[in-house]
């Protein structure tokens, strides 16, 4: 195993309140693709693990709810 797929990459969005139920049984309806934990829960910012083999699809999800979901990548 090398060392990048060893890796986790990480993102945080920042989700109105209202969103966050909805965008989290999303995520989760992708079995092992994406943990998702609250990172400041003042600010309503998500931040979710994956590994850098699954960014194009994790990429690809949020992109895809941001119609629905409006949210801002922070980090």
């Amino acid at each position: 195993m090398d060392s990048e797929s060893a890796a986790i990459v990480s993102i945080v969005l920042e989700v109105a309140p209202e969103h966050i139920a909805m965008l989290k049984a999303v995520i989760e309806s992708y079995d092992n693709l994406v943990t998702m934990r609250t990172a400041d829960p003042v600010r309503h910012h998500l931040k979710l693990w994956f590994s850098p083999q699954h960014r194009a699809d994790v990429d690809a999800i949020l992109a895809e709810l941001a119609a629905t979901c409006p949210m801002r990548r922070i980090a």
